[in-house]
């Protein structure tokens, strides 16, 4: 009865209190929830209960003590009249939710003891859970990350993007070979989401569009005749670091717009009326389907604005409960792009706006602009999405409508500033005139939204002076830097509870919310207490790798060797065949008795390869081949291992990062947005050896050039010689005899089984001078730095202390600094 009185009062817009949280979270409560868990939810019983149940019902007992944060916290979002932001991402790396909510919730120890007491080991409970395949690399961790130190900083924001049934793929090495299997990791469902039957929002494609006059002679358009797909959302929590503040991931799955198309049924046609519905659920199916071929084009195209229109069609929805004009929409809302993959929202806002709400243009392109930030990724020109003309007006005729009209004002003010200059207009064109004419959606993002920010500071002003320097140049103040940071929560506090303690019993914890506290431990770099502790928790560290490593690749590592590590996804510009280039250049020292005084190594790579990215794959293929030779040769016995690991993701990753002692950050400078994996290896003591590439630099500031290993050429040194040539992969293995030894050992197929012609493209493209990677002119410089490495490593107390002073003054790398500065200088909501 009470409960309905208070429904009924919250109809009438009275104010409604409810109850305090039903949900205790000591040790007997959760052990209690747990039980009660098992029992109703799962229809187990308790004492006949395995590993998996349990994990299944602690998630849903810690879910309950989420969702009622979550409640009060969207309650104080509406009583305040706050502004939100919305974080449109269609990667969410969010790896295992259970430690870092039961971390950021503050109940490690409740929890710990509670599962105790049923008879179980929490680290064999949270091993239970699958890591949730929603994104692929540092594009989809970055958003997981800005998640979480949103929440942490209690912005009212919410990340939206699409829960995809499949994920990328599950990587399997077979003979060496990466071979793609699917990625089910939905198969047993998963406990933390809230699936919603409303809102249920229509999503259009293809059709046609009609036009007519409004009441105020307006041109106005109707999209029409279109098939229609449903978007259902998932909620998936996400709870700040002990604030009692919980925001939300909102995930979209698509419907068929109807259960099976009657017409084609009571026609016979069952198998058309089926592939109807198939064909509708198959956008969220997959992350990033292959898009080598026009349906696979049309298949990404299709999840983009997906995602994007059922988005705003939530974003509408929440502001109109309280709004009737849209005068105070940008004082309420605002939406960030991660990367160009949303940039269809533009023209979907101005769609809702001109033809649903009946705004003029100039109200409505004022809004746009001042609604939209976006982030830039990349420095790759192939990774800036353009969609062919003819594709974007069969599947979104509308939008290719407005996109022309923006183009058309946009351009009419480029001619009015360069009058006469017809290069700057092709240049600066949405559309990219040509035998395939094509919409770039980057220039779209920029045009459309008030701000544009590139993630690290080389990167920011590489977008500026070589990427967009029309758009720079016509946009002044556009164009800003927010380098990227990581969640000191997830990446060291939560996976490396050792080092963790370590340092806060120095110094105290306020560092798990103020990293800069770290500077706090250059205090104990001479106290030898300290540094042995360090050493140790590092040993233990690599011992668990170690036994990682022999249950998932058979080889058995000593832990006591350098643990060389390069984990990321495999690209030509990210370099894992340079760092291959330099372990063959070790085996052949050891086997020639010339590697005496050199540390020994365990080189670990893992990381995915498109699956159409031959040349990616294939260089997997000489890594794990080095890896046979190399491993089974007695000769090199504890000298030197190569391993691979397959499958790599977020869980994985945990295990590997707080073990590394060299983190290898090697891409080609001037290619690199940023990286994060520098970051998340240096803030557990690895040291870096990397390019003056994304934010390798900025690390390099902050540490000091002492504490890092720097080689190869600058981003401009690199541009010059991709024009100009002035020494040639041939003339540097005429002058470089350890060079031209591993380039004859590929081509004799040392380590191919004698098959010559195998590795043969990847020989082809080392030797070509117009390699854009410049890898053999960057190996001479790469081969003396891992020297400087290895004399460094085998000076353990030299070692200790830079790997100390890493950790120290990682301050500037957190989100939250990160998301500080979107909140206040881009999103407009200030910090408290």
């Amino acid at each position: 009865m009470e409960v309905l009185e208070k429904i009924e009062k919250r109809n009438n817009n009275e104010s409604v209190t409810w109850p305090s949280a039903p949900y205790p979270s000591t040790a007997e409560a959760i052990k209690l929830n747990i039980i009660h868990h098992l029992m109703s939810f799962q229809g187990r019983d308790p004492e006949r209960s395995g590993a998996r149940d349990v994990y299944k019902a602690l998630a849903y007992t810690i879910r309950d003590l989420m969702v009622q944060k979550w409640i009060s916290t969207q309650k104080t979002f509406y009583a305040k009249k706050k502004k939100r932001v919305y974080y449109l991402s269609l990667e969410f790396l969010i790896g295992r939710s259970l430690g870092n909510s039961i971390t950021n919730l503050g109940i490690t120890q409740d929890v710990k003891q509670a599962v105790e007491a049923l008879g179980f080991d929490i680290d064999e409970v949270r091993d239970q859970e699958e890591d949730a395949a929603l994104g692929n690399g540092g594009l989809g961790r970055l958003a997981a990350c800005f998640m979480d130190s949103i929440a942490t900083l209690k912005i009212p924001a919410y990340g939206y993007g699409i829960r995809y049934e499949y994920g990328l793929f599950f990587q399997q090495l077979v003979d060496g070979y990466q071979v793609e299997g699917p990625d089910n990791w939905l198969q047993n469902g998963t406990p933390w989401e809230f699936e919603r039957s409303l809102p249920l929002f229509k999503i259009q494609f293809f059709g046609n569009v009609t036009s007519y006059q409004d009441e105020n002679g307006r041109y106005r358009a109707r999209w029409v005749n279109t098939k229609d797909v449903m978007a259902k959302a998932s909620d998936i929590m996400i709870p700040g670091y002990k604030n009692d503040h919980v925001i939300n991931m909102r995930l979209w799955s698509a419907f068929s717009s109807r259960e099976l198309d009657l017409g084609d049924f009571s026609r016979g046609d069952y198998i058309g009326a089926v592939e109807s519905k198939v064909s509708s659920e198959t956008i969220s199916k997959v992350l990033y389907p292959p898009d080598h071929n026009y349906a696979g084009q049309e298949l990404r195209l299709k999840q983009q604005y997906f995602f994007v229109a059922a988005t705003f069609q939530d974003i509408m929805r929440r502001y109109k409960k309280k709004h009737v004009t849209f005068d105070q929409f940008t004082d309420r809302v605002a939406v960030q792009l991660n990367d160009t993959h949303p940039s269809i929202a533009i023209p979907e806002l101005m769609r809702l706006l001109l033809d649903i709400e009946g705004l003029s243009w100039e109200q409505a392109w004022k809004i746009t602009v001042n609604t939209f930030g976006y982030t830039n990724h990349t420095l790759m020109p192939e990774a800036l999405e353009r969609w062919p003309v003819e594709m974007m007006g069969r599947v979104l005729p509308r939008h290719l409508q407005i996109i022309y009209e923006i183009n058309q004002r946009f351009l009419n003010e480029v001619a009015e500033r360069y009058p006469g200059n017809q290069q700057k207009l092709r240049q600066m064109s949405i559309i990219e005139e040509g035998p395939v004419k094509m919409v770039r959606m980057a220039h779209l993002a920029i045009i459309g939204s008030h701000s544009v920010n590139g993630v690290a500071e080389l990167h920011s002003q590489l977008l500026k002076n070589r990427i967009f320097p029309d758009f720079h140049n016509f946009y002044p103040g556009r164009f800003n830097s927010k380098t990227n940071g990581i969640t000191p929560r997830r990446w060291l506090l939560d996976i490396n509870e050792s080092l963790a303690g370590l340092i806060s019993s120095r110094i105290g914890d306020r560092w798990v919310t103020d990293l800069d506290q770290l500077r706090g431990l250059e205090k104990f770099l001479d106290d030898e207490e300290f540094c042995t502790g360090w050493r140790e928790i590092k040993y233990a560290n690599k011992k668990r790798l170690a036994g990682y490593i022999k249950t998932k690749c058979g080889v058995v590592v000593d832990p006591s060797t350098m643990f060389d590590i390069q984990v990321k996804r495999i690209h030509e510009y990210k370099r894992q065949l340079l760092n291959a280039l330099h372990l063959i250049n070790l085996y052949q020292r050891i086997i020639r008795g010339e590697a005496q005084g050199r540390a020994p190594r365990t080189a670990v790579f893992a990381g995915k390869a498109a699956p159409s990215y031959w040349r990616a794959k294939l260089i997997i293929k000489l890594i794990t081949s080095i890896g046979e030779v190399v491993n089974n040769d007695p000769r090199v016995k504890d000298r030197l291992k190569v391993v691979f690991l397959p499958n790599y993701n977020v869980s994985q990753a945990e295990i590997v990062m707080p073990a590394a002692d060299l983190s290898e950050q090697i891409s080609t400078a001037g290619t690199e947005a940023s990286g994060t994996g520098n970051m998340k290896f240096a803030l557990n003591g690895a040291l870096t050896i990397g390019t003056l590439d994304g934010a390798n630099i900025e690390i390099r500031e902050e540490v000091g050039e002492e504490n890092i290993f720097i080689f190869g050429l600058s981003a401009e040194e690199a541009e010059f010689e991709r024009k100009n040539c002035s020494r040639t992969p041939r003339q540097v293995c005429r002058e470089n005899e350890s060079i031209n030894n591993i380039m004859a050992a590929l081509r004799s197929g040392s380590f191919s089984g004698g098959n010559t012609e195998l590795f043969k493209p990847l020989v082809d493209s080392l030797m070509d001078e117009n390699d854009p990677y410049l890898l053999l002119l960057d190996l001479e410089s790469y081969i003396d730095c891992q020297n400087r490495v290895s004399d460094a490593f085998l000076q353990p107390e030299k070692w200790t202390r830079k790997a100390i002073l890493n950790v120290a003054r990682m301050g500037k790398f957190s989100t939250d600094r990160t998301i500080r500065e979107y909140s206040e200088k881009i999103w407009g909501i200030p910090v408290e």
